[in-house]
C-alpha cells in the first residue's frame, strides 16, 4: 500500500508489475499516513485501509481486491488544518487521530460508527503548533502523541486524560515506536 504527495494511494503484489487497486487518484492532498487494520470475524479476514491527508481529512476504505476504484465507506475531516497520523483503537470503529486544529484540539478520538457529526469522542487540547505523530500502546490503553515543539503527551484513553508531558526534543517529532511488551518507546526528531 503506497501514498504520495500528489495524493494517490494504490495497492500493489509483489508478484505483479501493475497495481491491484487504485484508492485515490493523483490530484488530491498530500498523503500524511496510511494504517491498516486487520480483523478476523467468523474465521473470515477483513482487511480495512485509511488514510490521512494534509488537507485534514481521514478516509477508510474496506479493502477489497475485485474492485479497481473503491470508494471510501468513511470520509471526514478531523482536523481543520492537517490529519498527519491516525490509529485503530481496540476495533476499527474507534479510531485516534493527530494533527493540527485551530482551536488546538490536536490528538482526537473517533467513533466511525455514528454520523460524521456525531463522531468525535473525546478531543484532547495539546501541542500548541500541532500534532504530527501517534503511537498507540494497546496493553496499557494509552495513546503517545509527539509534537511538532518536540514535546511527547500520553493520554490514557480510558479515563479521556492527558497523564504525561514532557520535552523530548528541541525539534518536531517524527517518529515513535513502542516495544512489544509496552515497557519502552523511542521517539525520534526532525534533527
Amino acid at each position: 500500500l503506497t501514498g504520495a504527495q500528489d495524493g494517490s494511494v494504490r495497492m500493489f503484489e509483489w508478484t505483479r508489475p501493475q497495481q491491484l487497486v487504485c484508492f485515490r487518484q493523483a490530484g488530491n492532498a498530500r498523503v500524511t499516513r496510511i494504517n491498516q487494520y486487520v480483523m478476523l470475524i467468523n474465521a473470515v479476514c477483513s482487511l480495512q485501509c485509511g488514510v490521512a491527508d494534509g488537507e485534514g481529512f481521514l478516509s477508510i476504505w474496506q479493502v477489497n481486491q475485485t474492485t479497481s476504484n473503491p470508494k471510501p465507506y468513511l470520509s471526514w475531516q478531523c482536523h481543520s488544518k492537517t490529519t498527519s497520523d491516525f490509529a485503530f483503537i481496540t476495533s476499527s470503529s474507534l479510531v485516534a487521530t493527530s494533527g493540527q486544529s485551530s482551536d488546538n484540539r490536536n490528538v482526537c478520538l473517533w467513533d466511525t460508527l455514528v454520523s460524521p457529526g456525531n463522531s468525535l469522542i473525546h478531543a484532547f487540547t495539546c501541542h500548541d503548533h500541532g500534532a504530527t505523530v501517534l503511537q498507540y500502546a494497546p496493553k496499557h490503553q494509552l495513546l503517545i502523541s509527539g509534537g511538532r515543539k518536540g514535546y511527547i503527551c500520553i493520554f490514557d484513553i480510558r479515563q479521556r486524560q492527558i497523564l504525561y508531558t514532557f520535552q523530548a526534543h528541541e525539534s518536531a517529532v517524527k517518529a515513535l515506536a513502542l516495544d512489544p511488551s509496552e515497557d519502552y518507546f523511542v521517539t525520534g526528531s526532525a534533527e
